[in-house]
């Protein structure tokens, strides 16, 4: 039972679960088009399968997922090959797990970021560990927030899904309870026992109950109410203004403002629209208009250079086009979010 993943997605029956394991731990378990593929035949077939009761997720070493397999989705754009179906597929995918008709429980123990969240937290149960740690960094390689973080995002109170999706920053587990990200937590250490449980019973409310131990917020009350004022603003300029009138006595604003004004200007423009017009889309909008965004990232400058200063040269300055903040103009965020005709999403 493999459909077809390969070394680097496992598939199991398990009492009554069907168990998918990502199975590529030296490199952080990121996402390849053949694992999006394999793990959408199985959902498939576990969705009619009467003998499946749930589908668990989880992975082997110390990230659940660190994301997509950014350098090949690089060195494919510098060859004039952009990968737009493993996208296409990707949220396919992501949009099938939101509507998935039976339990969909994500065990996560370590890092989780971009690609990794879209197939983990629009499950129905989202199980953290201490060692858990959210992030959506798109922001700081030129990218943006996708995998249905239009849709994720907004949903968080005291505009904290803003304040996820413009800094980049990463969370642990307590703060990804509080705010809704995550449903439960658990031990580390009671992995094994929570799994056998799992799939002998079916019933992953009731085996959670018996499991979950909850996580304090790590981020104190001060900082949750500078992200509500500081986020909450009407456009992004009024964002950066609030931080930049704070930041003198504020050492959190400050630290805020600084991480953004390394961020690429344009991606913090879109980010900022993105989220604001996922508070009234369904997931199958969200991601038809994050394909819009993807279709123009991949032919614009700011991912692949953030990617070379990331990646290639590492621990470079990326050189971001436009440079500023200021410099991006309405026209040419609206242009990222512009019908795509014939090539639209089809979900």
């Amino acid at each position: 039972m493999d459909f077809d993943g390969g070394d680097e997605i496992r598939f199991e029956r398990l009492g009554r679960a069907g168990v998918v394991t990502l199975t590529r731990p030296q490199a952080l378990n990121a996402v390849t088009h053949r694992m999006v593929k394999a793990l959408g035949k199985a959902l498939h077939a576990w969705e009619r399968d009467d003998g499946v009761d749930l589908v668990l997720v989880k992975a082997e070493g110390r990230a659940f997922s660190a994301g997509g397999d950014i350098l090949h989705i690089y060195q494919a754009g510098r060859a004039g090959k952009a990968p737009v179906e493993f996208f296409a597929d990707e949220y396919r995918l992501n949009a099938h797990i939101n509507s998935f008709k039976k339990p969909y429980v994500a065990l996560i123990d370590g890092i989780v970021m971009g690609g990794g969240v879209g197939i983990s937290f629009h499950g129905s149960h989202r199980v953290m560990t201490e060692n858990a740690q959210f992030a959506m960094p798109e922001v700081g390689i030129g990218f943006f927030p996708d995998v249905g973080a239009s849709h994720l995002l907004p949903d968080l109170g005291g505009s904290f899904g803003m304040y996820l999706a413009l800094t980049g920053n990463r969370i642990r587990h307590g703060d990804a309870l509080w705010s809704g990200l995550a449903t439960h937590t658990i031990k580390a250490e009671d992995q094994a026992s929570f799994l056998d449980r799992l799939v002998l019973t079916g019933d992953p409310e009731s085996v959670l109950r018996g499991f979950f131990v909850p996580a304090k917020r790590e981020t104190d009350r001060a900082a949750l109410e500078a992200i509500s004022r500081h986020f909450a603003q009407p456009s992004l300029q009024d964002v950066i203004d609030s931080l930049d009138r704070a930041a003198g006595a504020d050492e959190f604003a400050a630290r805020t403002l600084a991480t953004m004004r390394t961020r690429s200007p344009t991606s913090l423009h879109v980010a900022w629209r993105q989220i604001c017009a996922g508070q009234t889309l369904s997931m199958d909008e969200c991601m038809k208009m994050e394909f819009r965004i993807l279709n123009r990232m991949l032919a614009g400058h700011d991912f692949y250079e953030g990617i070379r200063a990331a990646i290639i040269d590492k621990g470079s300055k990326p050189q971001w086009r436009p440079a500023s903040l200021d410099a991006v103009g309405e026209a040419d965020v609206e242009a990222y979010f512009a019908p795509l005709g014939e090539r639209e999403l089809e979900l």
